[in-house]
């Protein structure tokens, strides 16, 4: 196990607790600049972490425009004056005004969101006819994912000059989120990601015989990241999330991706010793994110055996170690999916040099800030 994980201090910590890592946190996002080399290129998530300090971190490294998913992201995010917000989710309903209210009230930041319909785009035209400030726009682009966006072809062609001629927004470009394209082969990925640019282009180009440019280009995630960045094509704009915090899921498939280190662990308390060879941990589902499957959801970093079952409170181990275990022993557990972990806990507490020095509260945990 790491040695900057362990807590000389636990006691201080309840469990299951979540725990960040401000050091490591620096140094991933310092492995991601570095890898991109220009920190404009880069458009993280903050659905990672939803988490003020880790923001003020990206923006300290030069990092200026951020994607979220929510509007109290969106706001969390406004309300540290972040430059350029990209609000990657389809808005319908009351989301819509309240996308009104964040421009109107945060006019340092620059707001953007998605649009993949005639009928949503419609949406957002009546929502924000009195929007002080003109909105940005991405299409919201399928390439294979199958979850959001248009197909590209005439009647994404279509969609976009309608989108161009509205008044009240400023049409950037494309979202082209490749959520699908996580094999573990880096060659696989790469002719994957090349076959996509390949549509983009052709899009791109035909677009802009027609008038309509195409500026912006917001690709990939955390998988695909390497290979996004390493293009050389004019308006690549890269999206990873994870890398901040990292997690097991990413770091045992991907070697290829830049230096990280999971930067966010659960602490959790061996509670009892039902068999000989079983210790159960408090570390159930409601600390730890249920995605993936049972057994795979986490790694316990000092101590060896096999996960046996999880329920809500309880992780049950079978481990050769139980005899020499005592109640109480502090387990430090890598979640394999970091971002629903993240979005379990109120707070976490921050361990620098060994020591819990206090909590960073997860802000945009909820649904809702003042908007």
């Amino acid at each position: 196990m790491n040695p900057e994980y362990l807590i000389h201090n636990s006691d201080e910590v309840f469990s299951p607790a979540l725990v960040f890592y401000p050091n490591l946190i620096r140094q991933n996002i310092a492995s991601i600049v570095q890898t991109i080399q220009d920190p404009s290129r880069l458009c993280p998530h903050v659905k990672t972490h939803k988490t003020r300090e880790i923001v003020q971190m990206e923006l300290q490294a030069g990092i200026t425009m951020h994607k979220c998913a929510t509007i109290a992201e969106a706001e969390m995010l406004a309300q540290l004056r972040v430059p350029h917000v990209v609000i990657s989710y389809p808005l319908v309903g009351p989301n819509i005004k309240r996308l009104h209210q964040l421009v109107s009230q945060y006019p340092e930041t620059q707001f953007a969101t998605l649009f993949d319909s005639r009928e949503g785009l419609n949406m957002l035209a009546e929502g924000l006819a009195t929007v002080p400030r003109r909105v940005h726009l991405y299409l919201d682009v399928n390439v294979g994912q199958n979850r959001t966006g248009i197909v590209l072809g005439e009647e994404a062609h279509r969609l976009y000059r309608q989108a161009y001629e509205i008044p009240q927004f400023v049409v950037r470009g494309l979202h082209v989120y490749d959520g699908h394209n996580h094999q573990e082969s880096r060659v696989e990925r790469e002719k994957a990601v090349q076959e996509i640019l390949g549509r983009v282009l052709n899009f791109r180009r035909m677009s802009e015989e027609r008038g309509y440019h195409v500026e912006q280009l917001i690709c990939g995630g955390t998988p695909t990241f390497p290979i996004w960045a390493a293009s050389k094509t004019a308006g690549i704009i890269c999206s990873p999330g994870t890398f901040v915090l990292h997690d097991q899921g990413y770091g045992s498939r991907y070697p290829d991706l830049p230096k990280m280190i999971p930067a966010a662990l659960v602490v959790t308390r061996l509670i009892s010793k039902p068999l000989p060879d079983r210790v159960t941990f408090d570390l159930g589902t409601k600390a730890i994110a249920s995605d993936p499957p049972a057994g795979k959801r986490l790694t316990l970093l000092n101590i060896s055996g096999e996960v046996l079952m999880q329920n809500e409170e309880h992780l049950v181990v079978q481990t050769p170690q139980s005899e020499t275990l005592a109640l109480g022993t502090v387990g430090y557990a890598v979640p394999t999916h970091v971002c629903p972990t993240v979005a379990l806990h109120r707070f976490a507490y921050i361990v620098d040099n060994n020591q819990v020095t206090g909590k960073w509260e997860i802000v945009a945990r909820d649904r809702q800030i003042t908007v």
